[in-house]
């Protein structure tokens, strides 16, 4: 009766470990799953081997925002780490280090130094409108959205490889949670 009892309960710890396997599976496929940064293309914000928690539901129940960091498949291969910058419908265009979207100034807080960048250095944007870049489009049509680097001298962006697809977005990101002395939420 004993090795009866011994096999029912092996049993059950092999159901528990299979369901718990299904659902962590489940839960990194279509909600949560992390990420590390590859390059300094989003200092001061985010440093090169930073790892981040993407949340992969947001944008099914909501569009993105401007200056949310998201994930996006760049090729089949290569994953992207940028920020949105321009949405739907606006024109965007940086003039001396200032962004303007259709033609009104935005402050963009996060280009400057705070607790969690230890390096300062000047951000540089070189002027641009969204005529010139990839597509020379006259505002930024539905279902895409503009992305740039926080490293704007050093970073591969919409400035060379045009506007996002909003459905090649994979999720947004804002919790760094290692290296454990940077581990914090990232404000936008």
């Amino acid at each position: 009766m004993s090795s009866n009892r011994g096999t029912d309960e092996s049993s059950d710890w092999l159901k528990i470990f299979i369901i718990a396997l299904i659902l962590a599976l489940i839960i990194r496929k279509f909600f949560f799953s992390p990420i590390i940064v590859d390059g300094p293309s989003m200092q001061p914000t985010l440093y090169d081997r930073d790892q981040m928690i993407v949340n992969k539901f947001i944008y099914y129940v909501k569009d993105p925002d401007r200056f949310d960091i998201v994930i996006f498949h760049a090729s089949e291969e290569k994953d992207f780490i940028k920020r949105v910058i321009g949405l739907p419908g606006e024109h965007v265009m940086v003039k001396d280090n200032i962004l303007y979207i259709n033609g009104e100034k935005v402050d963009q807080p996060f280009l400057h130094h705070n607790e969690n960048t230890p390096i300062v250095y000047p951000i540089i944007t070189n002027d641009f409108t969204l005529e010139m870049l990839p597509g020379h489009h006259n505002v930024i049509p539905e279902g895409y959205v503009l992305v740039l680097g926080d490293n704007r001298s050093n970073s591969t962006d919409s400035r060379s490889i045009g506007l996002i697809s909003i459905d090649q977005i994979v999720g947004k990101t804002n919790l760094v949670y290692w290296p454990f002395e940077r581990m914090h939420l990232v404000k936008e």
